[in-house]
């Protein structure tokens, strides 16, 4: 009987080949999930530590982050597609804060789902933050020094001597019996993405509209709003997400670990 030892050792050495490349496909389905999690995990918890570092800052909006599922194809030698994180969309999140009353006349909180609205350096910026100040010309303004508007866009004047003053549902402000006209409330389309403006200014990429009922929305006079973070909520989500953080540094180490043993064996087959 013959034996073809040539052969064995043939098969033995590709059998020995196909082990790091079938390490290396393992390694190319694993590791890209691990970088992008770790990527997306970095984003949110940027996020997480805005959002809690302005828990008491009035009018403040908290900041999301939606992650959607991006599938990217096998590499061709019968790898399955790998799914992994996008880089995340961010948005601002319109829920209200709670309400507390100050007593201050020139303060102000929007019921409803609305906004106040000042010149900004660009254009009309809209908040929640309806603390303000008379300036020495009699203007009505935030405190950051820009001026409230109307429903129409125009600088709101008072007498800066002129008393004591009521600010109605409406807007209305009265002043020694006299009308001096209307803070403007304006709703933003559900649909708008918003970009903040300094921290509780928000800019719509859709057209604000004057709120003409206010049946459903008004100005509350002597009333300021929180922050809308949800603080134990925001806690929550970051020990999660440093748990999550930890389980892909952890996976991103062990490919690590995989692939220098890889690199070893390719070495000792030649």
């Amino acid at each position: 009987m013959r034996i073809d030892h040539g052969s064995g050792r043939a098969k033995a050495c590709v059998s020995q080949r196909r082990r790091p490349i079938a390490k290396r496909m393992i390694m190319e389905a694993t590791l890209p999930p691990a970088l992008s999690a770790q990527l997306a995990i970095e984003r949110r918890l940027d996020t997480l530590a805005h959002n809690l570092a302005n828990l008491r800052t009035v009018g403040f909006r908290s900041e999301e982050v939606k992650f959607d599922e991006l599938i990217k194809p096998g590499n061709g030698f019968g790898a399955d597609p790998v799914s992994m994180a996008s880089e995340g969309t961010s948005f601002l999140s319109t829920k209200n804060g709670e309400l507390t009353q100050t007593g201050n006349p020139l303060d102000m909180a929007v019921a409803g789902d609305a906004y106040f609205g000042f010149q900004g350096p660009n254009g009309v910026v809209y908040t929640r933050d309806g603390r303000m100040r008379v300036n020495q010309a009699g203007t009505v303004e935030t405190l950051t020094g820009y001026p409230l508007v109307d429903a129409g866009g125009a600088q709101i004047q008072i007498d800066p001597n002129g008393g004591a003053l009521t600010i109605a549902r409406d807007g209305m402000i009265t002043q020694g019996g006299r009308q001096l006209g209307a803070v403007g409330l304006f709703t933003i389309p559900q649909t708008a993405k918003l970009t903040r403006f300094d921290t509780s200014g928000v800019i719509p990429d859709q057209g604000a509209q004057p709120a003409l009922d206010f049946s459903q929305v008004g100005v509350m006079q002597g009333f300021v709003e929180g922050s809308n973070v949800n603080p134990v909520l925001e806690m929550t989500r970051l020990i999660e997400l440093q748990r999550a953080f930890e389980s892909a540094a952890n996976l991103v180490q062990s490919n690590e670990r995989s692939m220098s043993d890889a690199i070893q064996t390719l070495g000792s087959n030649k």
